[in-house]
């Protein structure tokens, strides 16, 4: 068994229960409240220059070319669809770039950085649990996406063949990475993804303010 398979496992309650949030669910069913939505987009929004700079760490710490390639191609994705993504709708939202930011939003940007300076599998760890969770949420067999625009890709930019793919290779990669840790250095990165995990599920309920 990987090593991101153990996680996965080790966390499967507070994971499972990110998966099937009710805001997910309302998501999916094109329910979901425009203050709620409008809420949960400005406060995801304050990750993306977190997150831009974890995966540029990615690509400056990848022991291989290959890998570091990959990465830097993914770098490209987000600071493109995805951000336009962010402008687009919280224009149509009236929505605030810039807002008071909730705890998990803070926990999660703090985790952000100092992952980005502790080491590739460090970051890898939180990058992991940053899109396998999305991927697994978004989708769903068989199931219909929801009318509305907005809802509606969000949830087609976090699945399909290519970000399978791109899962895959970072949980590839944390597996790969972990093999060359000690006991300390595995549980240092254990806790990373343990914690990740944790703020993923409080940001969903942060989504319903009050």
């Amino acid at each position: 068994m990987g090593f991101s398979v153990q996680l996965r496992e080790s966390t499967a309650a507070t994971w499972d229960a990110a998966v099937g949030h009710r805001f997910v669910d309302e998501l999916w069913y094109g329910s979901l409240d425009r203050g709620v939505l409008r809420h949960y987009l400005e406060q995801d929004l304050q990750f993306v220059d977190s997150f831009l700079a974890l995966l540029g760490a990615a690509v400056a710490t990848a022991d291989r070319p290959g890998p570091r390639v990959r990465l830097a191609r993914q770098l490209g994705l987000v600071a493109g669809p995805e951000n336009d993504y962010f402008e687009r709708s919280l224009g149509e939202l009236d929505g605030n770039t810039e807002p008071e930011r909730t705890a998990p939003t803070v926990g999660f940007v703090d985790l952000m950085d100092s992952a980005r300076d502790a080491g590739y599998a460090e970051t890898l760890a939180v990058l992991v649990v940053a899109e396998w969770l999305y991927l697994d949420w978004a989708t769903r067999p068989g199931a219909t996406t929801p009318d509305d625009r907005i809802s509606r890709e969000w949830i087609e930019l976090h699945r399909g063949v290519e970000f399978e793919e791109w899962v895959a290779f970072l949980r590839d990669e944390l597996d790969r990475a972990a093999d060359r840790l000690d006991t300390a250095q595995r549980e240092r990165v254990a806790a990373l993804f343990v914690r990740a995990v944790d703020l993923e599920l409080a940001f969903f309920d942060a989504a319903y303010p009050g």
